[in-house]
């Protein structure tokens, strides 16, 4: 065997090795039948002895540890594309959306010449209680410098985050004070909301965002539709557009609210899992409203259960382009070290029988994480006709023909827009440099922007601000050369992309996603669906019998 082809199998067995001792010290027998405990000591015999082989007796001193670290993800990507292996280093921070609360100070930044610069305070939490304000720049913490080329994200978090009740020490340059600002700030519980805004979109229209399914998505989804109903609300549009999914009871408890009773909203299987079904309790409080359900390619696994449950139902009508195709249910299972494996036990499958899960084979990973480009080179994002519908054909409750295999295909297509995009346009967004001329003219104009009462002045107010020419110039002075007819054929993507980060720096997300919309394809599609009343899906016409 050649030393290519031993470096490749060598950590696959020291990961095989470590698995089976770890499942075996870290869960008590019955997690395992007595059949399947002879398999895996038999199996492991002679994978310990290589183990210890390799220890005593290699040329090299080996780090064991660190190498079966490294190769336990390779062996699960040989399984398929979501088992996955969690480290104890990583595995706190991973669920963290999850249980929908962290520990730190509350703020959200970001990095600009190799500074944080706090982007907006949390409202009640531990930085806006001791003074700390949008626009501040991090200089200091805990009386060391942090500034320069250290200054990452990922170094930013490991200092600002904690224990909660311990303290950290800031040191902030404000504009317009002399010397630096100093604050000791107790860390506590910031919340993580999975309803990123709810409003009234019309006079009778209520929007809801989900940015992901978690502990809290349930009654932070009951709090907004209360108030919604309350200001008025007769037709409902749930935005789940790069809703990447997350726990699975968060949809089927949502779903339960649209639905009657006894209505199938998906059932799991596997090879050792039984059939289970969930379905609705008809308890839900809003089995009638008129209801449309935003998805897009970044729409995966727990969006796709709702927008699946309420499709198959023909319960309202889901509009944007193909979701991500996830269909498979993993089980975190939890080593001693706190690492943790995220292992696929079941397929998921809508009402109608299908499973959304897109193809993969075993081992390609790579392949399967490139399939939204494939889609995008096809130009399925721009044409419904290029859509792949490669699985087989299932039909809704009314009979309409809906396919596994690949995602959740929208009823109503909206394709990406790309009129106006232009080299120069793309060249901007991928630099960096429109999110930095927004950030640094907001932080020049902080005051004034901050002082609008509503998103309509202020937009009105920056349209008139020549921002396009601003950002040109500001451009060009780190190293983008001005070009005037792309800069005009892109001006109303310029435009959009500028005001939006705009607001949301001199403001908040629910102002961010007010703008947004008001030119959003898919947003206006459901309101003109609500005008016209036909949100509820019909069954498909059969031909008229032709008299002999």
């Amino acid at each position: 065997m050649s030393h290519h082809k031993e470096s490749r199998f060598t950590p696959l067995l020291l990961a095989l090795c470590l698995i089976v001792g770890l499942l075996i010290g870290a869960f008590n027998s019955n997690f395992f039948s007595k059949n399947e405990l002879n398999i895996i000591n038999t199996g492991s015999n002679k994978l310990n002895y290589l183990l210890q082989v390799i220890d005593n007796n290699y040329v090299d001193t080996v780090n064991i540890n660190n190498l079966i670290e490294e190769a336990m993800p390779q062996i699960l990507s040989e399984l398929d594309p979501h088992s996955s292996y969690i480290s104890a280093k990583d595995a706190a921070e991973s669920i963290e959306d999850l249980k929908g609360s962290f520990s730190g100070i509350g703020i959200s930044f970001t990095i600009q010449s190799d500074t944080i610069n706090i982007m907006s305070v949390i409202k009640g939490g531990p930085s806006e209680k001791v003074g700390l304000m949008a626009g501040d720049r991090i200089i200091s913490v805990n009386d060391t410098a942090f500034v320069g080329k250290i200054v990452t994200n990922s170094e930013a978090m490991r200092r600002l985050k904690g224990p909660k009740d311990t303290k950290v020490k800031l040191g902030i340059k404000r504009l317009g004070e002399p010397e630096p600002l100093y604050f000791s700030i107790v860390r506590g519980n910031i919340p993580v909301h999975s309803v990123d805004v709810s409003y009234m979109l019309t006079p009778t229209v209520g929007y809801i965002k989900i940015k992901n399914f978690a502990e809290k998505t349930y009654p932070e989804m009951l709090i907004a539709l209360a108030k919604l109903n309350m200001e008025g609300m007769q037709e409902l549009i749930i935005d789940l557009r790069g809703n990447r999914g997350g726990l699975m009871h968060a949809p089927i408890q949502m779903a339960n609210e649209f639905l009657a009773d006894n209505d199938l909203i998906l059932y799991t299987e596997g090879r050792r899992s039984p059939r289970e079904e969930f379905r609705s309790d008809g308890h839900g409080a809003f089995p009638t409203i008129p209801l449309a359900v935003l998805v897009d390619e970044g729409s995966a696994s727990s969006s796709e259960i709702f927008a699946g449950a309420i499709q198959d139902n023909d319960r309202g009508t889901i509009i944007g382009r193909r979701s991500f195709g996830k269909g498979l249910v993993q089980q975190p299972i939890e080593f001693r070290d706190g690492s943790i494996v995220r292992l696929t036990i079941a397929r998921y499958y809508t009402p109608s029988g299908r499973c959304i899960q897109k193809p993969y084979q075993k081992g390609h990973t790579a392949e399967y994480e490139s399939d939204l480009l494939t889609r995008y080179e096809r130009g399925e994002f721009f044409s419904q006709d290029s859509i792949k519908q490669d699985g087989k054909a299932y039909t809704t409750r009314l009979g309409r023909t809906v396919y596994g295999g690949g995602g959740i295909t929208p009823d109503i297509f909206v394709p990406e827009d790309t009129t106006g995009v232009t080299s120069y346009f793309k060249e901007a967004v991928l630099s960096g440099l429109l999110q930095q001329f927004a950030f640094a003219y907001t932080d020049s104009n902080r005051k004034k922007l901050e002082a609008f009462d509503n998103v309509a002045d202020l937009t009105k107010y920056l349209k008139r601000q020549n921002l396009l020419n601003k950002f040109a110039s500001f451009a060009e002075k780190r190293g983008l050369r001005r070009r005037n007819l792309m800069l005009y054929e892109s001006r109303h993507l310029f435009e959009r992309n500028l005001i939006s980060t705009i607001i949301y720096n001199a403001k908040d997300m629910l102002e961010y996603i007010q703008y947004l919309n008001e030119s959003d394809a898919a947003v206006q599609r459901a309101v003109a669906l609500f005008k016209d009343q036909a949100s509820f899906p019909k069954a498909p016409e059969t031909p008229a019998t032709v008299a002999e």
